[in-house]
C-alpha cells in the first residue's frame, strides 16, 4: 500500500474537520473581542492556558499513550481505552487540590493579578479540566482505532455547539468570562455524549481486571511526557503569563489576538502531525525509515513556508478584518511569532521520531532546555521591548530546541533536513518580518517587497509540491 497515499488521506480527512473548526473560531474572534474587550480577553486566555497545564498534570498525558498504544494492533484496545478513562478520573478528582492551591498562593502573593484571577474562576477551571480532559480521551481513541472521519465531524459539531452556547451565554446574557467557559464546557460534554454513542465507547470500557503490565506500560510512556507538557507549556504560554505580570492584561490580549493567525501554521501542523504520528508508528520497523522520513519532512517544510509566507503578506488585512479596532496594532508583533510557530512545527515534526521509537525522555530534555531558555529571555526581553521582546524570546528557544532535536533524532532516524533549503526559506520569511516592522506609511513598498518575497518563496518550494503530488499518485510507496 502507497504509504504517502494513506498520509495524504489521513491529512485531509483530519483537516476537512479540524480546518473547518478552527477557521469558525477566527471568524467569530471579533465577535469574542468585542464582548470581552482587551483586558477580558487577555484574562479568559490566561485562563484557559492555566486548564490546558492542568490537563496534562491530572490526566498524566495519558492521551498520549491512547494513541500510541491504540494505533498499535498489538495491544487490546479495551484495555488502552478502559485505563485511559480511569487514569483520567483518578486525576481530575485530584485535580480539585488546585482550588485551595490557587487560593494558599493568592495569600502569600496577594497582589499578583493572575493568582486574583485564577482564585475567582478556580471551581470553574476545574469543571473545564474535568469534561476537556475525558473528551480529550474519547477523541484520541475513537482516531486511534481507525474512525478519522468521526473524530473530524466531531471537532465540527463541538465547535458549531461551543459557538451556539456563546452567542447565548456570551451575548444574550452578556455572562463575559462566565459565560465564554461555560460554553466550552457545554460543548464538551456534547462532544463526549456524541462520540460515545456514535462510535459504540461503551463496547471497549472494562470496568475490572485492567492488565497491570498494559497499565505500566501506559503510564510508563506517558509519564515522561508530563514534563515535557510543562516545558511546552512554558515556552507557549509563559509569555502571555509574564506579559499579565510585568504589563497588564491588556497587553496580554494583544499578544493573544496576534498569535491567532499565526495560529493557522499550528493547525496544519497539528492535523499533519496527528496523521503523521499515525503513520510513522506504523512504519517505525520499516527498513526504509530514514527515506520515509526525508520525503515528507522536505514537502513539510516547504508547506509551512509558504502559509508562513501568505500570513507576512496577509496578516495586516487579517487582523483588520477579524480583529476589533482596539487590537489592529497587534499585525506590528505578529512577525517573531510567526517564526515561532514555524519552527514549532519543525520540532513537533523532530518530535515524532521519539514518539515513534518510545525514546519519551529525549522529548522531555529538549523541551527543559527550551522552557528555562525561554523564561530568562522573557524575564530579560519584555523588560526592554515589552510584546515584542516576548515573542523574540519565543523564537530562539523554538530555534534553539530544533537545532538540538535535528542533531538528537540525525542518532535514531538519519535523514537529510535540506538546510541549505531551510535557510534561504528562513531568510526570506525574516526579510518580510523587517518590512512589516520597518513599513508603516508606505503601502506600495509594503505590499511590493513583500509581495516579491512570497513568489519568490512559491518558486522555491514548487518542486516539493510536485513531488508530494507524485508520491500520493504513485500505485506503490516509492522509497
Amino acid at each position: 500500500m502507497n504509504r504517502y497515499r494513506t498520509l495524504a488521506a489521513n491529512t485531509i480527512i483530519l483537516g476537512l474537520g479540524q480546518f473547518g473548526s478552527k477557521i469558525l473560531v477566527i471568524v467569530m474572534m471579533k465577535f469574542y473581542q468585542s464582548a470581552l474587550g482587551k483586558t477580558g480577553y487577555g484574562e479568559i486566555n490566561n485562563i484557559i492556558d492555566t486548564a490546558t497545564l492542568l490537563m496534562a498534570l491530572v490526566t498524566l498525558s495519558i492521551g498520549e499513550s491512547i494513541i500510541r498504544f491504540g494505533i498499535d494492533t498489538a495491544y487490546d484496545n479495551k484495555q488502552v481505552f478502559s485505563i485511559g478513562l480511569r487514569v483520567t478520573f483518578i486525576g481530575v478528582v485530584a485535580g480539585m487540590l488546585f482550588v485551595p492551591l490557587v487560593g494558599l498562593l493568592t495569600n502569600v502573593f496577594p497582589d499578583n493579578n493572575v493568582l486574583l484571577l485564577l482564585r475567582d474562576y478556580a471551581w470553574l477551571t476545574v469543571l473545564y479540566v474535568t469534561t476537556g480532559s475525558f473528551k480529550s480521551s474519547c477523541a484520541l481513541f475513537v482516531r486511534s482505532i481507525g474512525h478519522v472521519k468521526l473524530y473530524a465531524i466531531d471537532g465540527i459539531l463541538t465547535t458549531i455547539m461551543n459557538i451556539v452556547f456563546n452567542i447565548f451565554l456570551l451575548f444574550t446574557f452578556n455572562l463575559g468570562n462566565l459565560g465564554y467557559l461555560l460554553s466550552v464546557i457545554l460543548a464538551d460534554i456534547c462532544s463526549i455524549a456524541f462520540l460515545t454513542f456514535t462510535a459504540h465507547l461503551r463496547q471497549y470500557i472494562v470496568f475490572f481486571g485492567h492488565d497491570r503490565d498494559m497499565v505500566r506500560t501506559m503510564l510508563r510512556f506517558c509519564i515522561p511526557m508530563i514534563p515535557t507538557s510543562i516545558m511546552w507549556w512554558i515556552i507557549n504560554v509563559s509569555d502571555s503569563f509574564m506579559i499579565s505580570g510585568m504589563i497588564d492584561f491588556g497587553a496580554s490580549g494583544v499578544y493573544k489576538a496576534a498569535s491567532r493567525f499565526p495560529s493557522m501554521i499550528s493547525i496544519f501542523s497539528g492535523i499533519f502531525s496527528q496523521a503523521w504520528n499515525m503513520s510513522a508508528i506504523t512504519e517505525n520497523n520499516s527498513r526504509t525509515i530514514a527515506k520515509f522520513y526525508t520525503n515528507v519532512f522536505d514537502i513539510f517544510q516547504s508547506t509551512v513556508y509558504v502559509i508562513a509566507g501568505a500570513l507576512f503578506l496577509l496578516i495586516k488585512p487579517l487582523i483588520h478584518i477579524f480583529s476589533d479596532a482596539e487590537f489592529y496594532e497587534a499585525y506590528l508583533v505578529t512577525p517573531f511569532i510567526i517564526m515561532s510557530v514555524v519552527y514549532t512545527c519543525f520540532s513537533t515534526f523532530m518530535g515524532s521520531v521519539y514518539v515513534a521509537s518510545q525514546k519519551t525522555v529525549r522529548s522531555l530534555v529538549t523541551a527543559s532546555i527550551g522552557a528555562g531558555l525561554n523564561i530568562i529571555m522573557n524575564i530579560a526581553m519584555i523588560h526592554f521591548w515589552g510584546v515584542v521582546g516576548a515573542t523574540l524570546a519565543s523564537f530562539l528557544s523554538f530555534l534553539i530546541i530544533f537545532i538540538i532535536r535535528a542533531i538528537d533524532t540525525h542518532k535514531i532516524v538519519f535523514m537529510d533536513l535540506g538546510l541549505r533549503k531551510m535557510i534561504i526559506n528562513v531568510g526570506m520569511l525574516l526579510t518580510m518580518g523587517v518590512i512589516i516592522f520597518t513599513v508603516h506609511d508606505n503601502d506600495a513598498v509594503y505590499y511590493g517587497v513583500l509581495g516579491s518575497v512570497f513568489v519568490f518563496i512559491l518558486v522555491l518550494n514548487f518542486k516539493a509540491g510536485l513531488r508530494a503530488i507524485k508520491m500520493v499518485l504513485k500505485k506503490e510507496s516509492i522509497e
